[in-house]
């Protein structure tokens, strides 16, 4: 389809430099089309102030804002914590809310009988992918524009220059230009200093930090908190039963003060290059830790071992884009089963930084303290030479045919 049969286009609207100038770009270079801005909102709270103004102001013929933080907790977050998914350590947070996004962009595009859709995704990003396979999962023949593929502009200088060339208003500098996501589970930090692996991130700088304080200036005393799960969904935070998305919000607050959650990682891109990004995730980051600490008690060696081995996999999927594919579906489901008797209760300690276990209990606990103690027991002790001599034989027969000792029949 050329550019010149594009009447209408729905587009992946944050607000932010990149999508800022997309519309007067599209407007100038698509014969002037009908724009539809889609606002996702994620949970990025104050980053949705005046969006719909700004939209307009920059030339959008229509706007739609729409709530997705349950949708994103409840079908993404909270089944990728289940499965342990992490990504070289990363909590997956800007990957988490892509197939949120891109499924509403395209139940948009079609009810509004759009031509096309577009992103302000970077042609060397993960993102990109991940937009695109989603729309591609829902609509595989719908027109995908994405202009940072397609423009001359290469650098964030440039936007800001052609940003000031529109009248496009903007909420940054260009000392403060870094790129930046921001959602209800993260907050990711790349470019300007950070893009030398050898500098330190300024976590002590006013404004860097948004989501965290630096550990070094987080209050001297810890603090204690419990969470409830059932079936390995967190229900109740300090005995106060709420949604899983409400849970969060509350563990960013209280991990945020007692600076929870910062990563500083040079990342394997799905598009081949390393990047480093800096990232905020404190109430994610206490959500993984009480959820893995619960099934250490409920979860067999096996089931706990394969699990672990599994969530690589999960987390690839989720990284690259795969979302929507049969492989994560199947995993979910082996993960759905691994969940049914992870119940019980964890409690924490926060401290400058560092997530500390302070108790766990389940009815369902494999943990017995009988069995376990190093007190008196009804455990058998004798019982171990047999179980270390079946369990040694084909170490002590190898020994024996390399020593010499092993005689044939």
């Amino acid at each position: 389809m050329s550019a010149q049969k594009v009447r209408k286009i729905a587009l992946a609207y944050s607000g932010g430099l990149d999508t800022s100038i997309i519309i007067p770009w599209l407007k100038e270079n698509y014969d002037n089309p009908y724009i539809i801005a889609v606002a996702g909102n994620v949970g990025q709270q104050d980053e949705l102030e005046g969006l719909e103004e700004k939209a307009y102001k920059t030339g959008a013929d229509k706007f739609y804002a729409v709530d997705l933080c349950d949708e994103l907790v409840n079908e993404i977050i909270i089944p990728s914590v289940q499965a342990g998914a992490k990504y070289e350590d990363y909590l997956l947070g800007t990957a988490f809310a892509r197939p949120v996004i891109a499924k509403k962009l395209v139940e948009i595009a079609i009810a509004e009988g759009a031509d096309a859709v577009a992103h302000g995704c970077t042609g060397k990003g993960n993102d990109q992918v991940r937009f695109e396979l989603a729309i591609k999962h829902f609509a595989p023949m719908m027109k995908i524009i994405a202009p940072w593929r397609e423009w001359s502009i290469r650098s964030r200088d440039e936007e800001i220059d052609y940003a000031e060339a529109h009248n496009v208003p903007l909420k940054i500098n260009r000392e403060t230009n870094y790129s930046k996501d921001k959602n209800l589970w993260h907050l990711s930090h790349e470019g300007l200093d950070l893009e030398d692996p050898w500098n330190e991130p300024k976590y002590d700088s006013p404004g860097f930090l948004e989501m965290s304080v630096s550990p070094q200036n987080a209050p001297d005393e810890p603090t204690y908190l419990t969470l409830d799960f059932v079936q390995g969904v967190p229900v109740a935070l300090d005995g106060c039963e709420m949604s899983a998305t409400e849970i969060i919000f509350k563990l960013n607050e209280l991990g945020g003060k007692n600076g929870i959650g910062l990563l500083d990682i040079v990342e394997n891109r799905l598009v081949g290059m390393k990047c480093r990004g800096v990232y905020e995730t404190p109430g994610g980051a206490i959500l993984y830790a009480a959820h893995a600490a619960l099934e250490s008690i409920c979860l067999d060696k096996m089931t706990a071992h394969k699990k672990q081995e599994l969530s690589v996999c999960f987390a690839e999927l989720v990284y690259n884009g795969l979302w929507y594919s049969p492989l994560r579906r199947a995993l979910s489901a082996f993960v759905t089963e691994t969940q049914k008797n992870v119940t019980g209760t964890v409690r924490l300690r926060l401290y400058k930084g560092n997530i500390i276990k302070a108790g766990i209990k389940s009815p369902y606990s494999l943990y017995s303290e009988s069995i376990a103690t190093f007190g008196e027991s009804d455990y058998d002790q004798s019982q171990a030479t047999g179980f270390i001599n079946l369990w040694g034989l084909p170490t002590q027969t190898q020994a024996m045919l390399e020593q010499g000792l092993l005689k044939g029949d």
